[in-house]
């Protein structure tokens, strides 16, 4: 009877911690497990073999043998260890296949385990076994997660469903946007459920509206996290709320393919859980360096840069002060502008010579700018920003005819005529809207990536194995975007951009070159 009511005591604890969230220590050791990394930013580092090799921990995470389920996965003729709370801690003990024996772990035991390669009767684990080397919380917090192994499961994992969210606009401005990509997402998953879903389950998409301020997105995203159960996220909404979305996605382990945003956060520290499609302004900035880099005599010409405040313009400025010196250019004149003083500006940027000039500002200040530029008889180069590009650019003065490029993330040579149709039998079948098709043509290509990943992750689904698997993708062509490629210290699929010329006398936009990849 006492086994009976330990054996039964011991399964309703089971159920009871898979049914509860990981707390933040538990979190924490998750991490070191996983990724073999402290969230403190403290160094771990891992021992190998009889002459104790050092090596970084991340190179040797707990995950790569025990796997995620801490069962272990064989590997090179080697069987790790079934190290699940549950099988650790038999009352009776354990006689490996080899003979050796020793009685159930206890917590100290682990730590010892984990630290100095012995089990609880202070024989030698295997040679394969690191020992590593951490913090006496990071070890704590590592054992503590142990405990939660083979019982950590995700939310929003059920036999018959995936539950899938993303946050939208749904006021203002951007209102049509949030609709018309909410409605693209509705028709490709329930395209995909009528195919039958993912190893039998249907996905359901749960839809939270982003906030008017950064703080009032999180607040609204994390309810429906939380509320809704929500396993992982797709094409949401985050321009202007990178940061605070960011971070919240981080805290709750949540991945989240394909954000709508200018401003992708690629790193260091790098954001597992956030997969970007394409380069934002700050790649983009940087391709357009790479483009006056290939042009002769590039080492001797003067890049200057002129542009507004603003998180998103320093970030591009950055990338271009980073990008000239990798290339060997000579260090940028910068400029930065409250009030825009275009006579001013162009006076001194003539004075010293400069040859190339990236304006970041709006389409007014390059209006301001071109004209000042043709009264002093001076026809620099001009860089821009797509997003900076307005109809008024083909009415720049004839002096700048081949002289004005910008940069884009896609092109339409990226589109292939089976995705295309793809779309248009989905817009004709679900009635899309006919607006906003850049980002309903992001946010599908989004969709396809996590349909993709979900499914390569297989029917025993998790949020790390999500991760792992999107980490895998190279070149992964979706028909809709560049080729896609991510890694664990890469997170833009499409590094770099294409340049566009701006042929003044047709009044088009002509391609000045192929893919500028700025890996």
């Amino acid at each position: 009877m006492l086994w009976f009511a330990f054996a039964v005591t011991l399964c309703l604890a089971s159920i009871a911690s898979a049914q509860m969230p990981l707390t933040p220590q538990e979190r924490r050791g998750k991490q070191i497990y996983v990724q073999g990394t402290s969230a403190s930013g403290k160094e771990t580092l891992a021992y190998i073999g009889e002459s104790s090799l050092e090596v970084p921990g991340s190179s040797m995470p707990c995950v790569s043998c025990h796997s995620l389920s801490g069962q272990g996965k064989l590997e090179g003729g080697i069987e790790p260890s079934n190290i699940t709370w549950e099988a650790l801690t038999k009352p009776y003990g354990v006689t490996h296949a080899n003979g050796r024996r020793h009685p159930a772990y206890t917590e100290r035991a682990i730590e010892l385990a984990v630290t100095r390669g012995l089990d609880p009767a202070g024989n030698k684990l295997l040679a394969a076994m690191p020992r590593y080397q951490m913090t006496p919380q990071d070890l704590a917090e590592l054992v503590l997660y142990i405990k939660r192994l083979g019982t950590d499961t995700d939310p929003g994992i059920s036999e018959n469903k995936i539950v899938i969210g993303t946050a939208l606009p749904a006021k203002g401005a951007v209102s049509e946007l949030g609709q018309a990509v909410k409605e693209v997402l509705t028709a490709a998953f329930a395209e995909l459920n009528a195919q039958g879903g993912i190893y039998q389950r249907q996905i359901e998409l749960k839809v939270a509206e982003t906030g008017d301020t950064p703080a009032a997105s999180r607040v609204n995203i994390e309810r429906l996290i939380k509320d809704e159960k929500v396993f992982a996220m797709v094409g949401s909404f985050v321009a202007g709320a990178e940061k605070e979305i960011t971070t919240l996605l981080a805290e709750q382990a949540v991945p989240l393919v394909g954000p709508l945003t200018l401003d992708p956060k690629n790193g260091p520290p790098l954001n597992r859980q956030v997969f970007y499609l394409t380069s934002g302004y700050a790649e983009q900035a940087r391709a357009l360096v790479s483009f006056v880099t290939r042009q002769a005599n590039s080492k001797n010409q003067l890049l200057a840069v002129v542009y507004p405040p603003g998180t998103i313009n320093k970030s591009a400025v950055d990338a271009i002060r980073t990008q000239a010196q990798k290339d060997s250019l000579r260090a940028p004149e910068v400029i930065e502008y409250a009030n825009f003083d275009p006579a001013a500006t162009v006076k001194q940027l003539k004075d010293k010579g400069a040859s190339t000039v990236f304006l970041l500002g709006t389409g007014p200040d390059f209006d301001a700018f071109v004209k000042e530029a043709e009264k002093a008889n001076w026809f620099p180069q001009l860089l821009l920003q797509a997003g900076g590009v307005s109809g008024s650019i083909f009415n720049a003065p004839a002096g700048f005819d081949g002289k004005l490029f910008f940069s884009v993330p896609t092109a339409p040579s990226d589109q292939t005529q089976t995705a295309i149709q793809e779309y248009r039998q989905l817009a004709e079948k679900y009635k899309l809207p006919q607006k906003h098709l850049a980002a309903q043509i992001s946010a599908l290509a989004a969709a396809k990536l996590l349909i993709e990943g979900l499914k390569r992750a297989g029917k025993d689904l998790s949020r790390e194995r999500l991760i792992q698997v999107l980490e895998g993708f190279y070149e992964y062509q979706t028909g809709l975007t560049p080729p896609i490629t991510w890694g664990p210290n890469r997170r833009i699929g499409a590094m770099g951009a294409y340049v566009v010329r701006v042929d003044l006398k047709s009044k088009e936009f002509v391609p000045a070159g192929g893919w500028i990849s700025i890996n």
